[in-house]
């Protein structure tokens, strides 16, 4: 075991311990775990690691955490790097250009990595230590007083005495130990669209918008890519006519959406048509009364999804890997008490961000030309301003209130036994699948209307 903790050993055994999803939240939670003594296993329904996505921020309590795990550094040499952003016209002319840290609310020692980077930083920590099941996804829980027996669709049953749903905004682990998404989904009122693109604007390291009612576009270039992620916003609501289920039919709602606007939009809508790793969603949150039953709990979007717009999901993930690992150990594997330290801990800083991101969902579809016209004067004067710094630090103090919203104890004092990574039981899933890296993809970043910071996950 890789462990740095140190006090008096947890009373009871090690638990073996099942995450559904290898995005973030699953391997963020796998490292605190091995740490601590416990023996988990992460199940990923894709063939291999997925390592496209925008970018996200770490910010606020994140920042610690990450240093906690030991990983800070590889996220400073995997950063973005982003410069600034401009706003332009139907004609392509800049209305008005921000730095970057007015568009991202930064400050300090905040950074912005590509989510494919962080999954693939996590992965690699954990990858020697954790038992990983690819290709795979849980089909059933039977849960009793000793465990629960999970049967994989590969066939395999095996037996855990946690499962941890860590499995985004549509959680298959939720669908089966809470019920239907529908009970717990709310939808904010717009989607979002994001693709990768050739770098036909020449950005470097820079992001472009374009405003329209009830829209919103953004083009962006960070560091070290060679390609532009695209990201589409607009108001629409739940039950639009298309099949969500199916790319084709989303890459339609897409074109019929924006078609006859003006700038980019008809050479980045035939982007879209040809992108392989398109992407369309529609922003929304999770609200559930409990995260947990019985021995089941959910993780990260999977609890309390707070939609691209809070740009905190990400770090919502991290702190609550952080926290639940370490209640888990506190409690000495009992889960009836870690559960609920973990949820009191995590639900009022959930809540907050959760209600900052309706606000900005409205913010970047604002409805009328004018509302339009007069923010893109707000960005042209701006940095002219003598004010601008009181401006500045009255969007950051927003974002870093709801960033450092959940506080966080110091586990290192805890000490189990070393474990050994889980092996299978005489029914149990074949040996683990580490493939090989993939081709890295990424997609782009959600960002509000102006002057507000860029929306990240």
């Amino acid at each position: 075991m890789n462990s740095n903790t140190t006090g008096t050993a947890a009373k009871t055994t090690a638990k073996t311990v099942l995450i559904s999803g290898a995005s973030v939240a699953g391997p963020a939670l796998a490292l605190w775990l091995h740490r601590y003594g416990f023996a988990p296993t992460v199940v990923e329904r894709a063939p291999e690691l997925r390592t496209g996505g925008y970018k996200v921020d770490i910010r606020g309590t994140a920042i610690e955490v990450c240093r906690r795990m030991g990983v800070l550094d590889e996220i400073r040499a995997k950063s973005t790097d982003m410069r600034g952003g401009s706003y332009v016209d139907d004609a392509g002319r800049t209305i008005g250009e921000l730095p970057a840290d007015i568009f991202g609310g930064r400050v300090e020692e905040d950074d912005e990595i590509m989510r494919g980077d962080l999954a693939r930083i996590l992965y690699d920590r954990t990858r020697d230590d954790v038992e990983y099941l690819f290709d795979d996804s849980i089909a059933a829980l039977d849960e009793d007083a000793h465990g629960v027996t999970v049967t994989f669709e590969s066939g395999t049953v095996r037996r855990f005495d946690l499962v941890v749903g860590a499995d985004g905004l549509h959680s298959n682990t939720r669908k089966l130990a809470f019920g239907p998404e529908q009970r717990f989904k709310r939808h904010l009122g717009a989607y979002i669209s994001i693709f990768t693109a050739p770098n036909h604007l020449g950005l470097d390291r820079w992001e472009t918008y374009h405003a329209l009612p009830k829209k919103l576009l953004c083009v962006y270039s960070a560091g070290g890519e060679t390609d532009a992620k695209n990201l589409f916003i607009f108001s629409a609501p739940e039950d639009v006519p298309y099949d969500l289920r199916d790319v084709t039919d989303q890459k339609r709602l897409l074109a019929d959406t924006f078609a006859g606007d003006g700038w980019e939009v008809p050479r980045l809508l035939g982007h879209a048509a040809d992108a392989d790793d398109f992407y369309l969603d529609s922003m929304s949150i999770v609200e559930m009364d409990s995260w947990s039953r019985g021995r089941v709990v959910l993780l990260g979007d999977a609890a309390h999804c707070s939609s691209p717009a809070s740009g905190q999901g990400t770090g919502l993930a991290l702190t609550g890997a952080y926290v639940l690992a370490g209640e888990l150990a506190r409690a000495g594997g009992d889960h009836t008490v870690a559960f609920a330290r973990y949820e009191e801990r995590m639900r009022p800083g959930v809540e907050q961000n959760q209600k900052m991101a309706e606000g900005f969902v409205k913010e970047m579809t604002v409805g009328s030309k004018w509302k339009i016209a007069l923010r893109m004067l707000m960005v042209r004067t701006l940095p002219k301003t003598p004010w601008k710094n009181l401006i500045a630090k009255k969007i950051r103090d927003g974002i870093q209130s709801a960033a450092n919203a959940v506080p966080i104890e110091d586990y290192s004092a805890l000490t189990v036994t070393p474990t050994a990574a889980p092996t299978a039981t005489p029914t149990a899933a074949p040996a683990t699948t580490t493939p090989a890296a993939p081709t890295t993809t990424r997609n782009a970043t959600p960002a509000p209307a102006a002057p507000r910071p860029t929306v990240t996950a």
